[in-house]
């Protein structure tokens, strides 16, 4: 099930779902990490010290209402977030946006590792060695990790802004 198309100009301008195009490449997140970093980033962007209600989140980044508190409750776990119970409560980021990074946050989101499919076996490689691509693939995923590291979320949500 995708999310619901954005309502409003300052919204991400993507098409829904959660895969990311670039020159031909796909990178793909499970739904619940897009929504971890759509709330985060917004969360960034907002830079309110008070908490923002799930409510006003699920709005801005047009995530379903009756998922986010799931999604806020995975990141609270990890650390990024705090939770404000109560009529003025919500949520605010737990420490700087210069202090998170977007892996920290798929990490916390992808509550189950993939499986580790073979490009070319169709399932995992062999247990007697690896296939033909096996290396190429491992150090693609550690790229794409070593990239989501060292991107902050201070960096993702001022361009976010600039773009709103």
């Amino acid at each position: 099930m995708s999310p619901p198309s954005p309502r409003r100009a300052d919204r991400p301008s993507s098409p829904p779902g959660h895969q990311t195009q670039h020159a031909g490449m796909r990178l793909t997140l499970s739904l619940r990490a897009d929504y971890a970093v759509r709330a985060m980033v917004s969360l960034a962007a907002l830079e309110s010290p008070a908490p923002v209600s799930a409510r006003s989140l699920s709005d801005r980044m047009a995530i379903p209402t009756r998922f986010l508190p799931h999604v806020l409750a995975d990141l609270g776990r990890a650390g990024l977030v705090i939770g404000t119970p109560g009529r003025n409560g919500g949520y605010r980021l737990a420490r700087p946006a210069e202090a998170i990074n977007l892996l920290s946050i798929v990490d916390a989101a992808e509550t189950r590792p993939g499986p580790a499919i073979c490009v070319l076996r169709g399932g995992p490689c062999a247990p007697d060695g690896r296939c033909a691509v096996h290396d190429a693939f491992v150090a693609a995923g550690e790229a794409t990790r070593d990239t989501l590291r060292a991107t902050t979320l201070a960096h993702v949500a001022k361009r976010f802004t600039a773009a709103s």
